[in-house]
């Protein structure tokens, strides 16, 4: 005997007049961190992309984007590192998911954030896709939070979306495992 709810539907007819579009919904985004460990300091440096496009066109971002219908969010985040960068096989861990809202001037976005960790010589990463540039950028502590830096340049300021927090919670991550 098949269960109705409360007023009297099966789940088929319960789901044949559900309306999805009642409920708002966000876009789904992965961001992905790469920290290489050096052989000669024992802070890492970060994988950044310089974006070709808006929002925030030539600042530097974690590579990343939104996620395909059908595609769960690990495969995005392996797709979009693949796409942006030419990296591939990373086993990646979940750092969190980031939701303030205002974080991206598209709109309601919801982003899966993971971080693998990589020896000096494991990757080399190329530009590609909506990556106009890549670069490593060093990761150091400053008073407790991070500090993001190009040639030794502070880019904190230069970073596009949520990406500085982003970083400073992987950071902290990547600290507790690896010191």
């Amino acid at each position: 005997m098949e269960k109705r709810d409360a007023k009297g539907l099966t789940e088929k007819e319960f789901l044949a007049k559900y309306d999805s579009n009642k409920y708002p919904k966000p876009s789904l985004t992965a961001d992905i961190l790469i920290f290489r460990k050096k052989a000669d300091s024992s802070e890492p440096d970060i994988l950044l992309i310089q974006r070709k496009g808006h929002p925030c066109i030539e600042h530097w971002a974690l590579p990343g984007g939104f996620a395909e219908s059908g595609e769960s969010i690990e495969d995005t985040a392996a797709r979009e590192l693949e796409e942006e960068t030419g990296i591939t096989g990373m086993a990646m861990e979940l750092v969190g998911i980031y939701s303030k809202p205002g974080r991206d001037p598209r709109g309601w976005t919801v982003s899966a954030a993971y971080m693998a960790v990589v020896s000096e010589d494991q990757v080399k990463p190329v530009a590609g896709d909506d990556a106009g540039k890549v670069c490593w950028a060093g990761v150091s502590a400053d008073r407790g939070t991070a500090r993001i830096s190009i040639n030794d340049v502070c880019i904190d300021n230069e970073l596009a979306f949520d990406h500085y927090e982003i970083i400073s919670d992987a950071f902290a991550m990547y600290m507790d495992k690896h010191m």
